[in-house]
């Protein structure tokens, strides 16, 4: 799945000159790209290559994982992947009320870890971009401390930790309620953990399901204030 050999990756990691810059400078410079300019929205399957993610240029945790772990990987930056399960609860507002209610409790999630100077950064907040982010804190702007909702669960909403500057960052963390460890490749993540849902529910999430929630994510996003 992490397929950086392909043309259309090794043509943006060489537009943006990557290669070129110090190292903690290529990590966030990629964090930033992945964050901001493939926008949060929800794709058919979480085993898409990282190609395939650029080219579409939106995505989820998952494979928005993949492809930060790609670009990461080539410009020879160590990361690994972290897997999870969410509650259900912190997508409450992406989600149609038919898609939540048929929606399983425990979503299946992950988020990159890169390794910098002798130590690994837990890496999670790339997942929405800001545009979007900004808009739910606009909806909710009388909301103080923890909130949960519209694909976040964080501590402090006014001022989640979303910038990489040598910090780890997180913008689902609160909504974790299982811990699968850590995985060298989303290939290994998916080979042994995934969403589990019955094949008419995957058919539904596929055809439908998908289509709904992108498509009130887009209108938030692009809601006049």
């Amino acid at each position: 799945m992490l397929d950086f050999s392909t043309p259309n990756i090794q043509k943006l990691i060489s537009n943006r000159h990557w290669k070129g810059v110090e190292v903690y400078n290529r990590i966030k410079q990629i964090y930033n790209f992945v964050r901001d300019e493939i926008l949060f929205g929800y794709n058919v399957d979480d085993s898409i290559p990282a190609s395939r993610v650029l080219a579409e240029g939106y995505r989820q945790c998952n494979t928005k994982g993949t492809l930060f772990m790609a670009l990461l990987r080539g410009v020879d930056v160590p990361c690994r992947m972290h897997g999870f399960t969410i509650d259900k609860k912190l997508q409450k507002g992406t989600m149609t009320d038919i898609v939540y209610k048929k929606a399983p409790k425990n979503i299946f999630h992950s988020w990159v870890e890169v390794y910098l100077d002798g130590v690994w950064y837990e890496l999670e907040a790339f997942i929405l971009d800001k545009k979007y982010l900004s808009q739910i804190q606009n909806i909710n702007s009388t909301r103080k401390g923890t909130f949960w909702g519209y694909g976040v669960a964080v501590k402090d909403l006014r001022n989640p930790v979303i910038d990489f500057s040598i910090n780890n960052t997180y913008i689902q963390s609160e909504g974790i309620n299982h811990d699968f460890g850590i995985y060298d490749c989303p290939d290994d993540l998916l080979q042994e953990h995934h969403q589990e849902i019955s094949i008419f529910e995957a058919f539904l999430y596929r055809n439908l399901g998908r289509h709904l929630m992108n498509y009130n994510i887009k209108k938030i996003r692009n809601a006049k204030r």
